[in-house]
């Protein structure tokens, strides 16, 4: 929701070092709105006149939807040279606005009312707004060209994307023991002394030459090797579904209803009706 701040400054440059701050505190630029006084205005302690300024200062604060009593005061401070700011704010935002602008310089309206009223100025009445445009409609004259704005809300809904979870695949190296048999073959050598009686052959003859005879004994040895396989792959897909969400609020409605002199009554967005009164 939103909601207007206003402020009024008696200097100009007050108002313009006001919007700086704003805007330096995140607040947009295109929600402020300045509205400029008669600067050098000589006021004669008389009370601003809205009757006679209807494309004035009443007239170009209509659209901000003021209460009477806050539209005639800034009329009437406009009138004597002042500058407002009016600024449209998120409701969380208006508490920090209002600090800005008192720290700024903004006029306190409560004392600068009393002021003027011992000036002379004679303030707001109920009637002080409404009062001469009503008795003119009714003595047959031109009714003013003020109207009433008929608002309405209309709800708006957008999409933004947010995060709704995540999955993370990482890979790391672990070590688990194995085991695998193989079976391997040594080799002895042996002395074997075997006792014999016998004549020398002719392949004895060298019997007392010196002779070297040796046997080699050979023993299998376990060989490692490992080899890398790759026995599977992970990855990351992402897929979409589509669901529908029913945003629920309310909007309001500015509701007219119109009465003329014989009691009939109209209603913003219905037909005519006659409650039979004055026939």
């Amino acid at each position: 929701m939103t909601q207007t701040v206003t402020a009024l400054f008696d200097k100009r440059a007050d108002a313009e070092a006001a919007i700086q701050s704003l805007v330096q505190a995140g607040i947009p630029r295109e929600t402020i709105r300045l509205t400029a006084g008669r600067e050098g205005t000589a006021h004669s302690g008389s009370a601003y006149d809205h009757h006679r300024d209807e494309g004035g200062f009443w007239a170009s604060l209509k659209d901000l939807f003021l209460p009477e009593e806050d539209r005639y005061t800034y009329s009437e401070g406009l009138s004597r040279g002042g500058t407002m700011l009016s600024i449209q704010a998120r409701d969380e935002q208006a508490g920090q606005i209002a600090g800005l602008l008192d720290s700024s310089g903004a006029v306190h309206l409560d004392e600068r009312e009393a002021m003027w009223r011992k000036e002379g100025w004679s303030g707001y009445s109920a009637g002080s707004a409404a009062a001469g445009a009503t008795s003119t409609a009714r003595s047959g004259a031109p009714a003013s060209d003020e109207t009433i704005p008929v608002v309405e809300e209309r709800l708006q809904v957008g999409k933004r994307v947010s995060e709704a979870g995540r999955v993370r695949v990482r890979s790391y190296v672990t070590e688990t023991p194995v085991q695998e048999s193989v079976t391997l073959h040594d080799e002895r050598v042996q002395v074997e002394r075997r006792p014999v009686d016998r004549a020398p052959t002719p392949s004895d003859e060298r019997l007392f030459a010196e002779k070297t005879i040796e046997a080699v004994a050979h023993g299998e040895q376990a060989v490692v090797s490992k080899e890398a396989r790759v026995t599977e792959e992970i990855g990351l897909r992402k897929t979409t579904d589509d669901r529908t969400e029913t945003i629920s609020d309310t909007v309001r409605r500015t509701e007219v209803e119109v009465e003329d002199e014989r009691g009939q009554v109209s209603r913003t967005g219905t037909t005519n009706t006659s409650s039979d009164r004055g026939r």
